[in-house]
């Protein structure tokens, strides 16, 4: 399916925060306000995502796995200091949906041990919970402690093999939201008439990875499509959103040029901590560090300083073709109040920021267009 580039003004900064159980920080559920009790409750991550919204930024992602958090990349620590467990992200985002009005939601989920049936129908169901604020966080696994829980192949698997998987399972479940043309459901209590059987398709999808009959069980999603977002490497031919690391604008700048495809926004990662002078944010990562100086797995850059200080920052980075950023909350209960009361109305004042949500859907904020079922006949002439 092709990807439409995001119709949007130039000027207009695109915020994400990533959210993960107390923060970033490996040590951040130690921190004062974290609510390391509250984890795993519907009220938490209902209070957080509020907060997010609070401040106007188009999406939260839940992040996801499929197995414990580990220090190690390649197998279980057995640590009993950090954080471990979590809720299914796309079943937290639909019981925060219906408590939120305006910001997207956007759950990971591993595609590489789930089945895009299963998937397609769990993202158009948030979507149509959320009225229109779905999407997708499309991850993978190669390590064997994961396959393990399934049992169905042998691993490890190489970068091609998964990456090749994953681009199947997004069309998959994009030919499946399509399945159903928007006016598929008549609903006629008169004639008795609640579906229009013409107008559900078989998508007969056949490939290496999968093959699937259809349609979906469930109507087309109020977004036509719902966000399908990746980091770079992953899906770049085919997703809406990719997401780049880097250190610096020249490292942003290479990132961007690496992606192939042509996706319609390419966001900046950055873990961040802050506070209202840079000594203090120095100081309270220092302390944090010294409480647990495990490296981030994912190589994320972090950021330590003022608000207006990271806005420089974003601002700068902008340039090297970044269309916004996912920003990573140190300490959630820090610094995502840090992002949505003192950065985002920094950037406001900068003009570089919107002071109201603009659009009714995830799509609408990012600039997407709401694309028609491939399925659909034209209209007649």
């Amino acid at each position: 399916m092709p990807i439409r580039k995001a119709r949007f003004d130039v000027s207009t900064l695109h915020l994400a925060v990533a959210l993960d159980g107390a923060g970033r920080h490996p040590a951040a559920w130690r921190e004062p306000g974290a609510r390391p009790g509250e984890l795993f409750t519907a009220r938490y991550w209902a209070d957080v995502t509020a907060e997010a919204e609070a401040g106007l930024l188009d999406f939260v992602t839940f992040a996801d796995a499929l197995s414990l958090q580990s220090s190690s990349p390649a197998a279980p620590d057995e640590r009993t200091d950090q954080v471990r467990g979590r809720l299914d992200a796309v079943l937290t985002a639909a019981r925060i949906a219906p408590l939120t009005r305006h910001i997207g939601l956007v759950p990971g989920v591993t595609v590489t041990h789930t089945e895009p049936f299963h998937i397609s129908k769990a993202i158009a169901t948030l979507d149509h919970v959320s009225r229109g604020r779905a999407g997708l966080g499309i991850q993978v696994s190669g390590v064997p402690h994961e396959a393990r829980h399934f049992g169905r192949r042998e691993f490890p698997v190489d970068e091609t093999e998964l990456y090749g998987e994953a681009a199947d399972h997004a069309e998959v479940v994009r030919r499946l939201w399509d399945s159903w043309e928007d006016d598929a459901e008549i609903r006629d209590v008169a004639t008795g008439r609640f579906v229009d059987r013409h107008k559900l398709h078989y998508i007969d999808f056949e490939g290496r990875h999968f093959t699937v009959r259809g349609p979906s069980i469930t109507p087309r999603p109020p977004q036509g499509q719902p966000l399908v977002a990746a980091e770079s490497g992953i899906l770049d031919g085919s997703a809406d959103l990719v997401y780049v690391g880097a250190g610096d604008a020249d490292g942003a700048r290479a990132a961007v040029s690496r992606i192939t495809g042509d996706p319609a926004h390419v966001f900046g990662d950055l873990t961040v901590f802050l506070d209202a002078d840079g000594p203090a944010a120095a100081s309270r990562r220092a302390r944090l560090d010294a409480l647990d100086p495990t490296p981030y797995a994912d190589g994320t850059a972090a950021f330590t300083g003022t608000p207006a200080q990271l806005a420089d920052l974003l601002e700068d980075w902008r340039s090297a073709g970044l269309t916004g950023f996912r920003l990573r909350p140190g300490v959630i209960a820090h610094d995502l109040p840090a992002i949505t009361r003192s950065l985002v109305p920094e950037l406001q004042r900068r003009g570089v920021f919107r002071r109201a949500y603009e659009a009714d859907t995830l799509r609408g904020l990012l600039g997407l267009e709401r694309p028609a079922s491939r399925y659909a006949r034209p209209p007649a002439a």
